[in-house]
């Protein structure tokens, strides 16, 4: 499976970036078009009004009305949005027609508050994830979109000879997560239930900041969709994956993937193991392989074990008080023979091909002296050789490095 495009972008950067030069909607079938964006934004046609799934970006909300706008057929009669993150639902005040209705899962607006309550620290966090991917994210305002109709399990409704079965999936990448099934088309629109990129580990609980995610009710979900043997499955990003074998296999594949992985961490704390070693340990069989395009087999492994173990990792000083490594970095400096000595270590740690146990060294190092060049100079060299290592593949990993990276050479000078 590849991890990278033709110009070296991770896979999931590529496909936020796919609509930047998009002048068409791309057609699926005779009712169904795309407008690529950073989550796809669909548009369904009926005898008697259009259906749009997903709204896209804010930024993107204009574009997408002028690529969807040649396709139309009739007034909007509903937007239905499968969860409350931005990059679904910020068109819906450009998109939106005086006839239509909103539709959302009941927790959309719970979801959406999470959000905006928590927004400084989140943006804090996702910018140096996301600065580079998405153009103009520093300058965007999120709306607040009020729904017309909440659903709660299963909301159907006909129009124009099509029939909608929304499905409430809470196991997705929000809380208020939903699929939406044609069930005479035999067409599923999953929005991010599978994560960005089809095929590969659920994102259980992000890097940039949100509410984790639980592994068993991400399978209940999967389940789901798997019982419509759907024969044409639409995700929140790239292409859809066409026939109901194929569909069937690669749900399977990843139903088997985070099965493993969730029976193997259980496992392990029930053999007392630590939480580093099983996200060590912990790998999928070769015919379970899926990508690690956005979440990863060791963060799964770490998630569950906090969902099922809570934050107490059975340490004094790092989960049960409030006093960090770093109130003795100066302590553990000195008694190394000096940060020049630390960062010394770290060099030769780092040349025995142990980069992370080198990183320890030297985040002691700068906490008791943060411009220790010395140690700048080093953590420069590992965070340049993790970024190698790391294949380019995981977006949210990459780019950490990236930005680290930067910031470290932006220290040295």
């Amino acid at each position: 499976m590849s991890t990278e495009t033709s110009d070296n972008k991770p896979q999931l950067a590529a496909l936020v970036q796919a609509g930047d030069q998009q002048t068409e909607a791309v057609k699926i079938n005779d009712f169904i078009f795309m407008a690529r964006d950073i989550s796809n934004a669909y548009l369904v046609t009926t005898d008697d009004g259009d259906v749009m799934i997903n709204a896209g970006f804010i930024n993107s909300a204009e574009r997408n009305q002028s690529v969807i706008g040649p396709v139309r057929t009739g007034p909007l009669k509903y937007i239905i949005l499968t969860q409350a993150h931005a990059d679904h639902f910020g068109g819906v005040p450009v998109l939106r027609e005086a006839i239509t209705q909103i539709i959302t899962e009941h927790r959309f607006v719970d979801t959406w508050t999470f959000f905006d309550r928590l927004g400084p620290y989140l943006k804090g966090r996702s910018g140096k994830l996301w600065t580079g991917t998405i153009k103009g994210r520093d300058k965007i305002v999120v709306p607040e979109v009020t729904p017309d109709i909440e659903v709660i399990g299963q909301y159907d409704f006909e129009l124009g000879g099509r029939r909608f079965d929304v499905i409430s999936t809470p196991g997705g990448e929000a809380p208020d997560a939903m699929v939406v099934w044609m069930p005479r088309e035999k067409v599923v629109f999953t929005g991010n239930l599978f994560g960005p990129v089809f095929l590969s580990m659920p994102n259980l609980c992000t890097m940039r900041g949100d509410k984790p995610r639980s592994a068993a009710l991400w399978l209940e979900c999967l389940e789901k969709v798997r019982d419509l043997n759907a024969e044409l499955l639409i995700t929140g990003h790239g292409d859809p994956i066409e026939g109901a074998d194929t569909i069937r296999a690669n749900l399977d594949k990843m139903h088997g993937a985070v099965s493993y992985i969730l029976n193997a961490t259980l496992d392990g704390m029930n053999a007392g193991k630590d939480v580093h070693t099983l996200m060590r340990d912990i790998q999928l069989p070769e015919d379970l392989q899926i990508g690690e395009f956005h979440g990863k087999v060791s963060w799964a492994v770490r998630t569950i074990w906090e969902e099922y173990s809570g934050w107490f990792h059975m340490d004094y000083t790092t989960s049960l008080y409030a006093v960090p490594r770093a109130s003795v970095a100066a302590d553990l400096a000195e008694l190394a023979g000096g940060t020049q000595s630390l960062a010394k270590r770290a060099q030769q740690k780092l040349e025995a091909d142990q980069p992370l146990q080198a990183l320890h060294l030297l985040e002691v190092a700068l906490d008791a002296e943060p411009h220790c060049k010395a140690a700048l100079t080093v953590k420069q060299a590992v965070l340049g050789t993790l970024l190698q290592q790391s294949g380019g593949s995981n977006l949210s990993e990459t780019m950490w490095l990236k930005t680290e990276l930067t910031a470290t050479e932006t220290q040295l000078g």
